[in-house]
């Protein structure tokens, strides 16, 4: 059982935790990121990006590369389209650690760095939506991170 927000962290892109909501209404998650740029190498097509993860700080980066596994249209909350590169991950929430799809965005708009869409909790997670940070912070066993500033940033 999670909240309608809860702190998570992207192991493999070395974020070891950000505030994200856990939205029903969305089918595919997406992270805050910038800068985003695409790049081919050995073959295979990857995306450089960076992601300030924690809300109201923009001086906080964390550089990252992954695999590009699509380019889909998706519609936003505030009804506009556009076209945003897919890359997997591995989300980790509580004690659990398992793959997701993530869509990069800009989503300094928003309240929170990360959605987590419904595909990602599909027989994974059931959410309280009148409950937040039910699952606590990841933790280092489960990410392989150990992120002291986590704690300044509530």
């Amino acid at each position: 059982m999670v909240g309608w927000r809860e702190w998570v962290a992207l192991p493999e892109l070395g974020i070891g935790s950000l505030k994200a909501k856990l939205d029903t209404g969305a089918t595919t998650s997406a992270l805050h990121a910038v800068r985003i740029r695409r790049v081919s190498a050995d073959g295979h097509e990857r995306v450089t990006f960076d992601v300030h993860p924690y809300q109201h700080d923009t001086h906080t980066t964390v550089p990252c590369t992954a695999t590009v596994v699509d380019e889909r249209r998706f519609k936003s909350s505030n009804g506009q389209r556009e076209h945003r590169v897919v890359i997997r991950g591995s989300l980790a929430i509580g004690g659990r650690c398992f793959p997701i799809e993530i869509s990069l965005t800009n989503r300094d708009t928003m309240g929170l760095r990360m959605l987590i869409g419904r595909s990602a909790m599909r027989g994974r997670l059931v959410v309280d939506p009148t409950l937040s940070y039910q699952a606590g912070e990841p933790r280092a066993a489960v990410t392989g991170i150990s992120d002291a500033r986590s704690a300044r940033h509530r």
